[in-house]
């Protein structure tokens, strides 16, 4: 659970934008909620020097120094390169300075790498291995993300390479018709899903603008039951009440940060409308009653296709408030683009 600068300022990110973000982080609720990674993305590089150590460019004057700052805050910092030459924005890539680029994080205190594949060639097992073992060596320990938009099935070879997460799809955006392609195609996924190694549909758009509310509650609400990594990708420093309460309600994050660390999948689809299912640690079930479609419309989940045989208690999750007890199946209307999220207790377990 993080903060990525790239969806909201894209090369626009400096040291200052850092500082704020962190302490945002802090003052919002979103560290006390779980968020604890501040990542900057593409646009923080220099050049080399004559012995060809990256240097930061001119918007981060003190990478160390920032790291601090982030730290004192109980914060983590995150950083991004790429196996290639040149990153995406076309600033320096880590391509034949792995080593030396693993210690520079390392001294500098860096917690979380985003490697981008962009400029890179050839065998992708090799070159994300390389920096994997890279950054073993430095005996720092140090978040590894693979950037390389779900390309060659990167799921089943993702951890074997060291991958902490990998990118399973290409890049978000801010509507609602590309977030839902990217996150409702996880479905068949699950399995290669785990603690320490996870699926990644890319990073939080809640709070951008260009989605409503029920909409940006089915993207959080997917990407919890998908059990996906959370790395908000709005201004902290500028939230609304309806998107603070999006990316920090504790009973929609405890489904993605349930212990068990199982991803959901799609239990039942009727043209527009999906009902997902996420076992969670004690037992309980967690359901989204997704509505793709453009009307309001009614779904219900039937116990029997989630493994509840007894009937259930049910809570609603974006609404805090327990709903009641029901025999054989929970039904709501769901609003267009919207979701209701449930956790079920199966009678036989009370």
């Amino acid at each position: 659970m993080g903060w990525n600068s790239w969806n909201h300022f894209a090369c626009k990110v400096s040291d200052a934008v850092v500082r704020s973000t962190a302490d945002a982080m802090v003052s919002s609720g979103m560290k006390d909620a779980g968020y604890q990674y501040v990542n900057i993305d593409d646009c923080w590089e220099g050049q080399r020097d004559a012995q060809g150590n990256i240097q930061s460019n001119g918007r981060f004057p003190d990478m160390a120094a920032l790291a601090a700052y982030v730290h004192s805050k109980g914060l983590k910092l995150g950083i991004y390169s790429s196996p290639g030459p040149k990153t995406c924005a076309g600033y320096e890539g880590s391509f034949g300075h792995e080593e030396q680029d693993a210690q520079t994080y390392a001294r500098w205190g860096i917690d979380y790498l985003k490697y981008d594949w962009c400029s890179a060639t050839g065998d992708e097992h090799a070159a994300y291995t390389k920096m994997h073992d890279a950054l073993v060596r430095t005996g720092r320990p140090i978040v590894f993300s693979l950037c390389q938009y779900g390309w060659q099935s990167v799921w089943r070879w993702g951890a074997s390479v060291g991958g902490n997460l990998w990118r399973t799809t290409d890049d978000i955006s801010d509507s609602y018709d590309r977030m839902s392609v990217l996150g409702f195609a996880q479905n068949g996924l699950e399995r290669f899903a785990g603690p320490g190694h996870w699926n990644d549909p890319d990073m939080l758009e809640v709070g951008n603008g260009g989605m409503k509310d029920d909409e940006y509650r089915t993207h959080m609400g997917l990407w919890c039951l998908l059990a996906a990594p959370l790395i908000a990708g709005n201004d902290l420093a500028a939230m609304t009440p309806a998107t603070k309460e999006i990316l920090t309600n504790p009973e929609v994050l405890a489904l993605d940060q349930d212990a068990a660390g199982i991803q959901g999948h799609r239990v039942s689809e009727e043209g527009p409308l999906e009902v997902w299912m996420k076992p969670l640690a004690d037992d309980s079930k967690a359901v989204g009653l997704f509505n793709r479609g453009t009307y309001d419309a009614p779904i219900a989940v039937r116990f029997s296709e989630i493994g509840i045989d007894k009937g259930a208690t049910v809570r609603d999750l974006w609404a805090r408030r327990d709903v009641g007890r029901f025999d054989s199946a929970y039904g709501a209307i769901v609003p267009k683009h919207g979701v209701v999220l449930l956790r079920l207790r199966s009678a036989s377990n009370q």
